[in-house]
Order: C-alpha cells, then structure tokens, then sequence
C-alpha cells in the first residue's frame, strides 16, 4: 500500500508454490516451478525427419527467445533424425534443450531409439492417445520406464480433443449417480484434470519421482482453460505448462491466449507458457515467441526486451513518422538484444517512448527512459528527445530516425555499459 491506501501492483498477488523440475542439455539447465520464473516454450513445424531444416527453425526460435522447444516425434525417421538434431545444434552452439512430442506409437520409438530417447531433454505424452484398454497401461509404464533410464522429465499433457474416452465414460457414469448431477460442461472439466492427476500418480508409482512431472490440461476456450487451471492448481502441486491449444491465427489468436493465459498468470498458476499461434501462409514461426515474451514483460512478470511505448494515432497525427520510427526502433532494438543481452546487462527493462504529437508527447517521452515527441499535423517541425526524463536536443530535417537511433544506441552503451 502506499501512502493514499492504494494498493502498489507488483506482480501476482500470491505466487502458487510447487515442486520444481530442471530439464537439463549439455551444462546448460532451464528451471521450471518453484521460485523459478515462468518460462516460454514455442514448438517447431517442420518434418522432423528433415534434420537441417528442423535444426534452422529450432535456431530461429531459439534466438527468439524460447528457452525449450517441442519437436515432433511420430515415424521411426523421425525418432532416428532426433540425435543428428541435436549434433547439428550443438555445432551451431544452440543449447536449447529439445523435447520430444509422442503420440500412439511413442512407447515403441522410445524403446527402439534409445539415442533419440537420450538425446531429447524432456519427454510429452498425452495420456489419452498412448492405447487402448489393457494396452493403455502397458505402454504408458514403458515409456515412463525409459524416461526414468534416461532420467528425463515428463510433461503429462491432456488435451481435450484426445481425451482418454474410457475414463470420460467412467467420469460420467459417476457424475449420472449424483443427486444433483453437474452440467456436461463440469463433466469434462472434471475427466481433463483427472486423466492428468492419475496419470501423473501412475507415474510416481512407477518410480518417476515426483519433480519430474509437468502437467498441462488443454483445451481451446477462454473460459474453459481458466476454469480448468484453476482447479488443476488447487488439487496439485505439479508445475503447469499453460497455453490454449488451437488457439487460432492472427489477432484472434493472440487476443485469445492473451486473456486466458494473462489471467491464470495473475493469480499465481503457470510455470511455462507457450501462444499456439496458426502461422500465416509463410508467416514467421517466432512469432508465437515473441508473443509469449510480451504477455510476460507487459504483466511486469519477466523482462526480455526494451519495450517501445508509441500512440495509436489519430487526426492530430496524419503523418506516418512516427507510425514508422516506433516500427524501425521496435525491430532494431529486438534485433539488438542478441548482443545487449550479454554486452549490456539490464538493458531490456529499458523503456523509449516514439509519440506522435504534443498532446501526450512530451509528458510519456519524460516517463520513458528514453523518448521522442514527433511533431503533429500543423505542429512545428521539430522533434525534441527527453533522456532520464530531461530534454537534451530538438531534432529537425530528413534524419531524424537515423539521429534519434543514434541517441538510443549511445544511452544503451552509457547506461548499461560494463564500466
């Protein structure tokens, strides 16, 4: 609280504690639950039989900033291509550990691979697409038994477009003997966190220990996950990967993953988060990343990147400089932070304002650390550019995105250079 009774924000008002789970490649190992913060993880595309091309996209999403990523395991030229994988990454210098998407036949290509079982660092199995019957059992504890002789962690992840139909069935006959029985809906929420709890007990009961385990319930409403998570968080003390799965493309997509994701965030539940974004016909696969990476920063959860404040525009604004400027500094400085993350420590909590006339300009520009205040239609043609809050130069003529570019690349080396 501060003096006038407000409550200060600061993050979730209470932080869900749970087991923590280490997913480990090379020397390197990423955290997850816990104390830990909550991390992003994207998934590629691509056939993973191609080695170089999944190697590329891996790459690509790596440097993006998905500190895990998913690959798909589901052909024996896949499971044989997943060692090469990982060679050809590691020549790279991509440490990013790999994990290992089964379904069906994974019980087989675990045991028949054992290189691709050693090289993934985590494995995900859906338990209701691992058999049928007296099957489902069977080749659920081989691949748990090669996850514990690997010594990898699991991520249990139900989905409910491939819920395990026979537990479904048992959830209800239960649900028809109540007194009041619950709405269809309850149902299936109650057979998705089930599947995910039950399997996870089976698990421990075959010697996976318990901070080997992550679970995840996906579904694809608002709504549905939130609920869902809710009570996957109050019955259990797993860490939860959380994301909407079909979530969909575009700005519905992101809008979508947004909401359901960014509340769940805020009440404390979810260690990994990944935006199941549908590209675009050749749209950008990182995309997805870099949404998953602003959900955090804009929560105030993690910090990834310099964020660039800019007005939306409106009839004050009918020049489109300041629309360019913000795009140009918001690619330049994402671009940048490959080599600012490691040369300029601290740099991604820096905030440049890129504002469009005098309504708001100037005041937001002396908020950002750095800030520009574009002129607005009629509006003198100067640009003055605030620094810690102080005005340092008025820029004027045909290069004041190279200068103000300039500006900000001489604050980064001041602030945050290693002196």
């Amino acid at each position: 609280m501060n003096g006038s009774g407000f409550p200060i924000p600061s993050g979730p008002l209470v932080r869900r504690l749970n087991r923590q789970v280490s997913v480990r490649h090379g020397g390197r190992t990423v955290l997850i639950g816990g104390a830990a913060p909550v991390m992003v993880q994207s998934m590629t595309n691509t056939d993973t039989a191609d080695v170089i091309g999944t190697a590329i996209q891996v790459k690509e999403l790596a440097r993006a900033g998905s500190e895990v990523v998913r690959i798909t395991v589901n052909s024996p030229e896949a499971a044989a291509a997943v060692p090469a994988i990982r060679e050809q990454l590691d020549k790279m210098g991509v440490d990013v550990p790999l994990v290992g998407d089964f379904h069906y036949n994974g019980h087989q290509l675990l045991s028949a691979y054992p290189a691709c079982a050693e090289a993934l660092s985590k494995y995900r199995i859906n338990p209701g697409n691992v058999g049928q019957g007296a099957k489902r059992d069977t080749q659920f504890a081989q691949m748990i038994e090669v996850a514990c002789k690997f010594d990898k962690p699991v991520r249990i992840g139900v989905n409910w477009g491939s819920l395990d139909q026979s537990l479904l069935a048992r959830v209800m006959d239960e649900n028809a003997s109540r007194a009041e029985p619950w709405s269809a809906q309850a149902v299936m929420y109650e057979a998705l966190v089930t599947s995910a709890l039950e399997s996870a007990q089976r698990a421990e009961s075959l010697g996976m220990p318990g901070d080997r385990i992550v679970l995840s319930c996906k579904v694809s409403g608002v709504q549905d996950l939130i609920a869902v998570y809710r009570e996957l968080a109050r019955r259990c003390d797993y860490p939860l990967h959380l994301g909407l799965t079909e979530a969909g493309m575009g700005s519905k997509g992101i809008v979508a993953s947004t909401a359901a994701i960014g509340v769940l965030l805020q009440e404390g539940i979810g260690d990994t988060i990944r935006v199941s974004l549908t590209p675009e016909p050749g749209g950008d696969r990182t995309r997805e990343v870099i949404v998953a990476q602003e959900i955090l920063q804009t929560m105030g959860l993690r910090k990834f990147t310099p964020m660039v404040i800019a007005c939306p525009g409106c009839g004050r604004t009918t020049s489109t400089v300041f629309q360019e400027l913000a795009d140009r500094i918001q690619s330049y400085l994402r671009e940048q932070m490959q080599v600012w993350k490691t040369a300029y420590p601290g740099v991604e909590e820096m905030n440049v304002a890129v504002m469009g006339c005098i309504v708001n300009g100037p005041g937001e520009s002396k908020h950002a650390h750095i800030g520009i205040s574009l002129p607005g239609t009629g509006e003198s043609p100067a640009a003055p550019v605030f620094v810690d809050g102080q005005k340092t130069v008025t820029l004027r003529g045909e290069r004041i995105a190279e200068e103000f570019q300039a500006i900000v690349l001489d604050y980064v080396k001041t602030r945050y250079g290693r002196n």
